[in-house]
């Protein structure tokens, strides 16, 4: 994923933010008009809205599960419009001055397969079933890369990482060809138990322990190690039987 346009966000915030400013209507002959009207159409103000919606997806945290059901004016979505043009404008600003210029973690930038099938779920603050469509997804993603609908989750990922040879129905992963050292043996049997910890610890108990919610920042970091074994999977060779 590309890095967010900054002049273009901020053009867009500001579009947006023309459009559904509050104006008095321009005076008519024997009209008398009372109070304020929004300077765009209601068609102007959508689209503008539908666009600025996407950057403060990549912006503006949680913003999605604190939104009203009713917001006819535009009225709240124009706070978080003011909000997000900030950030944008003065995030280099404020990670030097609170002081941790540590490296931030981005849930777009996350393999597709761990951040494709929950967007919407992390995007409106349901941050445990984001993880939980990520295990659903390189689960499948995986399958039908071996062809294997035949088991799942940790027995596919026990045998697709397997040091043993494939068979006419097993085959196997291959993050690196062999070369007869230690290294090959070390990353296949790493990838074996890394994927067994993810479904055994995470999507296992997940499925039958109610969640409100979550913690955001450990259902990030659930859903980085998803992306991790992703891409171990789809960089990957498929080694089958002669």
């Amino acid at each position: 994923m590309t890095r967010l346009d900054v002049e273009w966000a901020i053009a867009e915030i500001d579009k947006f933010l023309l459009v559904t400013a509050q104006v008095h209507p321009a005076p008519s002959p024997g009209v008398v008009h009372l109070g304020t009207v929004m300077r765009g159409s209601q068609v102007e103000a959508a689209a503008a809205a539908h666009v600025v919606e996407q950057i403060f997806d990549r912006v503006l945290r949680g913003w999605r599960g604190e939104r009203p059901e009713q917001d006819p004016q535009y009225r709240w979505l124009r706070d978080q419009a003011a909000r997000a043009k900030s950030q944008i404008q003065r995030a280099d600003e404020l990670a030097e001055k609170l002081g941790d210029d540590a490296p931030e973690m981005d849930a777009g930038n996350l393999h597709p397969w761990a951040w494709e099938n929950g967007r919407s779920y992390w995007n409106t603050g349901h941050h445990h079933q984001a993880v939980m469509q990520a295990a659903i997804r390189v689960n499948a993603e995986t399958q039908a890369k071996l062809g294997r609908m035949d088991v799942s989750e940790t027995e596919l990922f026990n045998q697709a990482f397997s040091l043993n040879a494939p068979t006419a129905d097993a085959p196997r992963l291959r993050i690196m060809d062999d070369d007869g050292g230690k290294t090959y043996d070390n990353i296949h049997r790493g990838a074996r138990a890394f994927a067994e910890g993810l479904y055994a610890a995470i999507r296992n108990p997940g499925m039958h322990v109610p969640h409100d919610g979550g913690e955001e920042q450990l259902a990030l970091e659930q859903l980085a190690a998803f992306s991790l074994l992703a891409r171990w999977v789809d960089q990957a060779k498929v080694v089958r039987a002669p």
